[in-house]
């Protein structure tokens, strides 16, 4: 993909996903069919979610008092916070915040909801709009001034253990639902000068777009007992003593829909993971003089066969070319397109097409097995988009070990550079302005030698790259 930046922007309109001309700056209409693609995808992460999370929904505005508590909190978001400030014509006593994230809405109804440790652990999680202003560039999705799907969970606990445990929690569910939607991804721990504010540590996930950047995707936060603290969230113990509770919040946004589009795009258009896509078949009827009701007769049951086993399937009748049929519909990204003409039936044959190879089949048809056949073959489109994903992720992460290996590999190559480092702040951040790039955070793993820029004793894997 030569211009990704362009086809991205283009695909959004071609594909009817969004529609980037509302008169604010960094806010976007979506479109039916890009609904549709974020209802499937939320509903996905949803069943993960409701196995051990209830779902809640907390107000937009934040009184100026509350957000002001965290000082940490705010200090990260204070040049992005929109205020409220007047009421109809009335100036109000306190202004307010349209919440920039959810941390200083929720928390002061948890030191109502928390008495003893018999109200722990509490799980809830919300989809919601937030709003940053954004002062860089903004581009639909990725860099936005109104975050439209929020997905974020917020968990308080009695002990450091358990909090800990559903930060793993947390990482799991992620690594589920992007394997689900066939989003590949780099798990790591980010430096200290970039995780979230007031948190002990963030984990996050990044994946690398088709221009070698990388976009964060999703995070992880073990708060400790900052907000707790902040916010008076406290238990009575067994032995009656009071204490401050532990907490988590993990949460990722519209850059979900980014990065499915990027992560399997190609010249052609989207091409849509079957989980996701608002229609998984579509049939297109091939249609000749005198033979219409013969092929209509078939398709109509061929759908209603389909639609009954739970295929989200769609019958393209409209009187253009069927040439340009295929063209929209390979835009649109499609996972399955079947065509059936006289022949076709007079042959006890369907033609099917699959996006994500291109190829096409001539299917035997029987109405007995047809539905598990193309079940299967949804699953092995899954399956395939999922691999070829995974695939460039590790193609474009490369192992470094000389420093000068380090501006080279990521002005040419693109992706992430992997390496030892000290694990220091100022080495970091030396790293950082002198080639450009920002570190995206640690690793777990063995390691030996030297930190690849100031020649300490390395500490960890470090993941570098160019990111938006």
């Amino acid at each position: 993909m030569k211009n990704f930046s362009q086809w991205f922007h283009d695909i959004l309109e071609e594909a009817e996903l969004m529609d980037a001309r509302y008169p604010i700056k960094g806010m976007s209409v979506w479109l039916p069919r890009g609904f549709q693609i974020r209802k499937y995808a939320l509903k996905a992460l949803q069943e993960l979610l409701d196995e051990d999370h209830d779902e809640v929904l907390f107000p937009m505005l934040i009184p100026e008092s509350e957000l002001a508590k965290e000082a940490i909190h705010v200090k990260g978001f204070e040049e992005e916070v929109y205020w409220v400030t007047q009421g109809g014509k009335r100036e109000l006593n306190e202004q307010l915040a349209l919440r920039p994230t959810s941390e200083t809405s929720m928390y002061p109804m948890f030191s109502l909801w928390v008495r003893s440790h018999m109200d722990l652990p509490i799980k809830v999680y919300q989809t919601v709009n937030t709003f940053r202003y954004e002062t860089k560039h903004t581009r639909p999705l990725i860099r936005v001034r109104e975050i439209t799907t929020f997905n974020e969970t917020h968990t308080v606990h009695a002990t450091k253990e358990e909090a800990e445990e559903e930060v793993k929690t947390g990482i799991e569910i992620y690594k589920q639902f992007f394997d689900e939607l066939a989003i590949p991804y780099s798990i790591c721990r980010r430096p200290e000068w970039d995780k979230f504010p007031g948190s002990d540590y963030t984990m996050a996930f990044d994946m690398i777009m088709p221009d070698g950047k990388t976009l964060q995707i999703g995070t992880v936060h073990n708060l400790g007992t900052t907000f707790a603290k902040t916010f008076d969230i406290t238990f009575e113990n067994d032995e009656g003593e009071h204490e401050y509770a532990y907490q988590t919040c993990y949460g990722l946004s519209d850059r979900v829909i980014a990065a499915l589009i990027a992560a399997h795009g190609d010249e052609k258009g989207l091409k849509l993971p079957p989980v996701v896509a608002p229609e998984q078949v579509v049939i297109i009827p091939i249609i000749f003089k005198e033979k219409e009701d013969i092929v209509l007769d078939f398709t109509n049951k061929l759908e209603q066969l389909l639609k009954s086993n739970g295929i989200r399937t769609k019958q393209d009748k409209r009187d253009i070319r069927a040439g340009k049929k295929y063209y929209e519909w390979e835009q649109r990204g499609l996972p399955i397109r079947i065509e059936v003409g006289p022949r076709d039936i007079e042959n006890k044959t369907i033609v099917v097409n699959r996006r994500d190879t291109g190829e096409k089949e001539f299917v035997d048809y029987d109405e007995t097995t047809i539905v598990e056949y193309i079940k299967n073959l949804l699953d092995d489109i899954s399956e395939n988009m999922r691999n070829e994903a995974n695939k460039f992720q590790e193609e474009k992460t490369y192992p470094v070990e000389k420093l000068e290996q380090v501006k080279k590999t990521i002005n040419k190559k693109g992706g992430i550079i992997t390496c030892n480092w000290c694990g220091q702040t100022d080495c970091g951040k030396d790293m950082e302005e002198k080639f450009d790039i920002d570190i995206l955070g640690t690793q777990d793993a063995d390691v030996s030698g030297e930190c690849i820029n100031c020649g300490n004793p390395a500490q960890s894997k470090v993941l570098i790259s160019k990111t938006y």
